[in-house]
């Protein structure tokens, strides 16, 4: 028996105005019938590069030299994607190999049903006979993924679809033609704990039940200690270490692979020490009282309501962790807050005062961080004009030339050298971007700030580096946070308490340690449980006893 999968010294590079840029340098790697083999690094290490060439899907500026292997596991021959005809790599693609992308949303063109695109490849294969027979073999393959009432979902359009479920329906396409290897880009990185449990379990399905192999692109180590049997760490476009996915965790050689574990947040290991929180027997900095944020219907559609009755405060000096799944009224609450999102119900008092209309006694006095810091940002605006803003917006007093002072000050208390200053967004990278919106958050001294999934889209180590200058700057200036993330671990790291939100309502509150380490609500432990932690050893306990080792912690 043969690799399904065997890259011989790759070597990719794009064209550039200023010449050639490589992109992978010298990549070898082996998959076997049935194996899972991860593909770990940071942002632009050449991981979906190197996926991408698997299926010859690289863009026209690319070139590509060096071997990629495709087999089927048996003694047939294999066959070369980089010297493959076009013709000859449709066929290779969906029977031999298939993608899974990271944003099914993407992947799926919005205007066909979910069967017509099951089915388009055993139409273009020449498999799955009649109309009628194609359209059974896709409600076949949507149940097979989990998918719920599949002869009714076989009709419905990707908008109709969650997430979860579209993601599901990628992978049912990926399997429906047989293929023997996924390639899955960061099949997870978008979707919720528990969404993402499921995907992963069905990930283990493909691998048992299908005996497919699974070629996995990741940067999550909770994901990658959950699924893989092997282990290649890549960086600047090289494999600087393969091993066994518990030996690479537990005796990691490479000096960047020591580094990227150690920058991973370990949930249940209680996170790092944090200064206690300020005297809660002070006036809070906010004050919600059976609060109610209802999203209006459209076209005489029932309206949506948000949040429903929610109750609580945030003290001087404390974080407050905002936790629960998509659609649990997270981001609302925290938009209410910053005078985003209109109330509608209930009470809200930020400083001792009801949230009026009239902002402008309190603008100044809230910062936030937006989730995605690349569409945050005015493009046309150097980066020290977006941080000098609400400078020049709210303190009218000063001249330009303070204004430059001091926002360049910022910058550097963000840790971004003074070079940066007339850079613009685009010229920096995402963890560049997060610390830029953050200095532009703190820019007026705010007594709160609302933290919107400040670290969702960062890789580990950059992750690791904002949150200990979230950490750092909360500890100097002494504002109140309102920290909000669907990642229990960061949490866990940062809250000094996390209320758990489950359908716009509060399911359960405290203290961090004693919500995430002893949970009494349901839905709580679900959560816990569902969150993959970067251990191979202990991820294979809560596989056993999933309550016993999520819920009571290692």
């Amino acid at each position: 028996m043969t690799d399904l999968l065997r890259i011989e010294d790759l070597h990719v590079s794009f064209a550039t105005d200023t010449g050639p840029a490589p992109a992978v340098g010298g990549v070898s790697l082996s998959v076997a019938p049935g194996e899972v083999l991860a593909l770990v690094g940071e942002s632009g290490s050449g991981k979906t590069v190197t996926a991408r060439s698997v299926l010859g899907l690289l863009p026209a500026t690319a070139t590509a030299h060096g071997r990629v292997l495709l087999g089927d596991g048996t003694a047939d021959p294999e066959e070369d994607v980089l010297t493959a005809s076009p013709a000859r790599l449709r066929a290779l693609r969906g029977t031999h190999a298939a993608m899974v992308f990271q944003e099914p949303s993407t992947a799926l063109n919005p205007v066909f049903t979910i069967g017509w695109q099951l089915t388009e490849g055993l139409r273009a294969h020449g498999h799955g006979g009649s109309k009628s027979e194609r359209r059974a073999l896709a409600i076949e393959w949507l149940d097979k993924v989990g998918i719920p009432d599949p002869a009714t979902r076989v009709d419905h359009y990707p908008h109709q679809l969650s997430g979860g479920q579209k993601q599901r329906a990628v992978i049912a396409m990926a399997l429906a033609l047989g293929t023997r290897l996924i390639v899955a880009d960061e099949p997870t990185t978008a979707l919720d704990v528990t969404v993402q449990a499921e995907i992963l379990e069905l990930l283990h399905r493909c691998r048992t039940d299908f005996g497919t192999a699974v070629l996995l692109i990741t940067h999550n180590m909770g994901v990658v200690a959950d699924l893989a049997d092997r282990v290649a760490v890549m960086r600047a476009g090289q494999v600087v270490e393969q091993a066994p996915v518990r030996d690479l965790f537990a005796a990691p050689a490479a000096p960047y692979t020591r580094e990227l574990l150690a920058a991973v947040p370990d949930f249940g290991t209680g996170g790092r020490a944090r200064p206690a929180a300020a005297d809660v027997a002070g006036q809070p900095v906010v004050r919600a009282s059976q609060l109610v944020v209802d999203y209006p219907g459209r076209l005489g559609s029932k309206g949506f309501r948000a949040v429903d009755g929610v109750n609580f405060e945030i003290h001087p000096g404390e974080m407050l962790g905002l936790v629960g799944e998509s659609g649990s009224g997270k981001t609302t609450i925290g938009r209410a807050i910053a005078g985003l999102t209109p109330v509608t119900g209930g009470r809200l008092e930020l400083f001792g005062e009801p949230l009026t209309r009239k902002r402008k006694a309190v603008a100044g006095r809230i910062g936030y961080v937006f989730q995605d810091p690349a569409t945050s940002f005015n493009p046309l605006l150097t980066i020290t004009d977006s941080i000098a803003e609400p400078l020049v917006v709210h303190r009218r007093e000063l001249g330009a030339k303070e204004i430059r002072t001091q926002a360049e000050a910022l910058l550097e208390a963000v840790h971004l050298p003074r070079a940066y200053a007339d850079r613009y967004p685009h010229e920096l990278s995402g963890g560049q971007r997060q610390r830029a919106s953050l200095a532009r958050a703190l820019a007026l001294r705010p007594k709160l700030l609302v933290a919107d999934e400040p670290t969702s889209a960062l890789d580990v180590s950059v992750q690791a580096k904002v949150l200990d200058l979230f950490a750092e700057l909360q500890q100097e200036l002494g504002f109140a946070a309102l920290f909000v993330s669907h990642d229990l671990a960061v949490v866990e790291q940062v809250a000094d308490r996390v209320i758990v939100l489950h359908r716009g309502r509060i399911a359960e509150e405290g203290a961090t340690s004693q919500v995430l380490g002893s949970p009494q609500d349901d839905y709580t432990r679900r959560l816990v449980a569902a969150l993959p932690v970067p251990d191979p050893v202990r991820q294979a306990r809560r596989h056993h006893s999933p309550v016993a080792e999520g819920v009571t912690g290692p």
